[in-house]
């Protein structure tokens, strides 16, 4: 895990073809938490040489801020993958902060990611480790993520990856990551559930992917909010429109902050003054230790989006 970004917030992950000169020239300027340049689907199989080297320059030459930059390798089932790692990582310098492995099947697909950057970093003498991102979008995978969550140090987030896993399971759609009217629900509760759960576990953050119907922002709205309820810490945008939309999905509201922030206060006192009780009232409702813990949340999540607590 790299000390830069385990902490920066990835409430917007935006997707970048690296074939692209003109969306990779724009990409720093999106206000995406994080920014992934994509060698894979994206990417035609006649661009993918070329656009390792397009991919290169844009991280080593353009100013990211503290925006999270990644890369999104091919997966280990194809031709691409070797090369695209060491092209990538011995030639994008530091800036260079994560590489992204689509299809993870089991544990043994990250720790082959591991093993190679290893290698790198001691030839180069890189100064800071590489974190990997690994993506669920088989059947295969979602049955292991347990293992595959807890497969390595350097891991620091788990995405879902709606369309190949629809493909992956049969189910009979045509669009991924958007809601099916025709079922009774969220066709993808348990999948989100079961990632989160092994994401949490190994202390990763949690990503859902990105929502197709790109002009529907409204729609956007309402199918992130299913994730960011359950807990998950960002979702991707394929489009500079989304981005704006994930960001205050994914973001505490002020009138919650400054709430958690108040329970904290409330607790700290009922906990160390007079009867120095576990539990009290706080309005109408009883706060306890775990109520200090989901404040504690909300707190950390709304700093690490560069929160203030209201004044007074």
């Amino acid at each position: 895990m790299s000390e830069r970004t385990k902490n920066l917030p990835r409430r917007s992950c935006h997707a970048t073809p690296g074939s692209n000169e003109k969306m990779l020239g724009k990409a720093p300027g999106l206000g995406a938490d994080m920014v992934f340049l994509d060698l894979e689907d994206s990417v035609s199989p006649l661009e993918k040489e070329a656009a390792r080297e397009k991919v290169v320059n844009a991280i080593k030459n353009q100013d990211w801020g503290d925006t999270t930059v990644c890369v999104r390798v091919n997966a280990w089932d194809t031709e691409w993958t070797y090369r695209d790692v060491i092209t990538v990582v011995e030639n994008a310098g530091e800036r260079l902060d994560e590489i992204m492995l689509p299809k993870v099947q089991n544990a043994a697909d990250v720790v082959a990611l591991d093993l190679l950057l290893t290698q790198i970093e001691k030839v180069t003498g890189r100064q800071s480790r590489v974190g990997i991102e690994a993506q669920i979008e088989t059947a295969q995978g979602l049955i292991n993520v347990e293992e595959i969550c807890a497969a390595s140090d350097r891991l620091e987030t788990i995405i879902f990856g709606p369309a190949d896993f629809a493909a992956s399971t049969e189910m009979p759609v045509l669009t991924g990551g958007v809601q099916i009217p025709e079922y009774p629900g969220d066709h993808f509760h348990y999948v989100f559930s079961k990632i989160l759960m092994a994401g949490r576990a190994n202390g990763l953050q949690v990503i859902d992917g990105p929502f197709l119907k790109i002009r529907e922002l409204d729609a956007l709205r309402d199918y992130a909010m299913r994730s960011r309820i359950l807990g998950f810490d960002g979702k991707w945008s394929l489009h500079p429109d989304q981005v704006k939309v994930i960001n205050e999905v994914y973001t505490p509201t002020q009138e919650q902050f400054d709430k958690a922030f108040d329970i904290l206060d409330a607790y700290e006192k009922a906990t160390t003054e007079g009867e120095r009780r576990g539990a009290v009232m706080f309005g109408d409702e009883m706060i306890d230790e775990a109520s200090r813990k989901m404040a504690n949340k909300f707190v950390s999540r709304g700093s690490r989006a560069g929160m203030s607590r209201s004044a007074g």
